[in-house]
C-alpha cells in the first residue's frame, strides 16, 4: 500500500505554477472581473499537482475558490485537449442536477492566458487516488463503490438530446471510430515496434460486437476523477471531461471495470487486484459491480466483456503512447509522465490476451 500512499501525496493538492505554464495573471483577473458572476479579487493562482493532460489551476480569492482548466502550450496532437468540449458537457449536465462543478465561463481568446480556458467552481471534498481506499472501513468502501457505479449509470441514463448535446459526438460506430483514432495517435507517437499492437490494430475493428447504443460517455471515469463529499459516501462532482463524447456506454463502463482485471503492477495508484478477499475488504467483486450497473441501467447482463477489455487496454496504450510523444516534444504537464513509457508494452500484451479469449488467433 506504500506506493498508493505515495500516489496520494504525489497527485493531491497544489503547487507553485510551473514555469512552462505561467501566464499574465493580471489579464486573467480582468477577464474574471468581466465574465464571472460574483467575482471579487485579489486573485492568487496555484497549480494542481494532478492531471497531466490539461494544466489545471486553483484560483483563490478572499471569498471563494475557482478552478481553471486550459489547453497546454506548445504543439498539440489534432483534436487533443478540447477544453471547450469539457465546458460544453459540464454546462449541459449542471442544470440537470448531475454532480459536476458549476461552470462560470469559457474563454476562446488566446490573448488572455495564452491558450483557451474555462473557469468553474472549486468543489470542496475528497479526491482519493487509491482504489483500495485504505483509510476507509469496509462499510464505507462498499458505499463509495455503490455511489460510484450509480453516478456512472446516471450519466449513461441522461437523455443527451434533451440535454442539448446534439452534435457533441456522432451516433453509432463509436468503437470503430475510437480504434481508428487511437491507432492514428499511436502511430503518430510510436517509439518502438510492438507486435501485439500491430495484431490488435488489424483484428479489433473487424470484430466489434453488435448491438451498440449511444449515450454520453465520460471516457476516463475513475475514483481520482471525482470529488467525494467530505464525510459522506457520495459523489459531489465528476471531473476531467476531456475525453467525453457520445458513444457506447459499455465501452465506457468496461474501461472503468479494468480496475478489477488490470495487473497490480500496472500503476502506483492502488490496485484492487492486490486484495485477496474483496468481500472482507468491503469492495464489490466485478460480478457484483456489473450487476449493480445493470440494475441501474435496466440491462440484463454484459456479454462480450473480453472484447471490451482488449479494446480498452489497446485504447489506453494509445493514450499513453501519446503522452510519451508529448514528453518527447516537451509539452507534457506531469512530472511522472515519462514513467508511462514502461506501461505500453504490458498493456499491449494484456489487450492481446483478452482479444485471444474473444477469438483473436493466437
Amino acid at each position: 500500500m506504500a506506493e498508493a500512499a505515495n500516489a496520494q501525496d504525489l497527485y493531491s493538492g497544489t503547487k507553485e505554477v510551473a514555469e512552462s505554464h505561467q501566464f499574465d495573471e493580471t489579464k486573467l483577473a480582468a477577464w474574471m472581473e468581466a465574465n464571472v458572476e460574483g467575482y471579487e479579487g485579489p486573485l492568487v493562482v496555484r497549480q494542481f499537482k494532478g492531471g497531466q493532460s490539461n494544466p489545471t489551476y486553483q484560483l483563490v480569492t478572499p471569498k471563494k475558490k475557482y478552478v481553471m482548466r486550459r489547453k497546454p502550450p506548445g504543439t498539440l496532437l489534432p483534436s487533443a485537449h478540447a477544453v471547450d468540449r469539457e465546458f460544453r458537457i459540464i454546462n449541459a449536465l449542471y442544470p440537470l442536477g448531475y454532480p459536476v462543478a458549476r461552470p462560470y465561463g469559457l474563454c476562446m481568446d488566446e490573448e488572455v492566458v495564452g491558450t483557451i480556458f474555462y473557469v468553474m467552481d472549486m468543489v470542496e471534498g475528497r479526491i482519493l487516488w487509491d482504489g483500495t481506499l485504505p483509510d476507509s472501513t469496509p462499510a464505507e468502501r462498499r458505499a463509495i463503490y455503490e455511489a460510484k457505479v450509480k453516478t456512472f449509470a446516471d450519466l449513461h441514463n441522461v437523455d443527451w438530446k434533451k440535454a442539448g448535446l446534439e452534435g457533441f459526438g456522432k451516433e453509432g460506430d463509436y468503437i470503430a471510430r475510437q480504434i481508428h483514432r487511437w491507432t492514428k495517435q499511436y502511430k503518430a507517437s510510436e517509439t518502438m515496434h510492438i507486435p501485439e499492437m500491430e495484431q490488435l490494430i488489424e483484428w479489433l475493428p473487424k470484430n466489434i460486437p453488435p448491438g451498440e447504443t449511444t449515450t454520453i460517455v465520460h471516457g476516463d471515469y475513475r475514483l481520482d476523477n471525482m470529488v467525494l463529499h467530505p464525510t459522506e459516501s457520495k459523489v459531489i462532482a465528476v471531473l476531467d471531461w476531456e475525453l467525453s463524447t457520445l458513444g457506447d456506454p459499455i465501452a465506457d463502463f468496461s474501461y472503468h471495470l479494468m480496475n478489477w482485471v488490470m495487473p497490480p503492477g500496472d500503476s502506483a495508484r492502488g490496485s484492487i487486484m492486490a486484495i485477496d478477499d474483496l468481500k472482507a475488504w468491503g469492495i464489490p467483486t466485478m460480478e457484483e459491480y456489473v450487476a449493480m450497473y445493470c440494475a441501474h441501467t435496466g440491462r440484463k447482463g454484459l456479454p462480450e466483456l473480453d472484447y471490451y477489455f482488449a479494446y480498452n487496454a489497446f485504447r489506453l496504450a494509445g493514450i499513453l503512447q501519446g503522452i510519451i510523444g508529448r514528453v518527447r516534444a516537451g509539452t507534457a504537464n506531469s512530472a511522472n509522465a515519462e514513467s508511462n513509457a514502461a506501461r505500453v508494452v504490458p498493456l499491449a500484451k494484456f489487450a492481446a490476451e483478452y482479444a485471444r479469449r474473444a477469438g483473436m488467433p493466437g
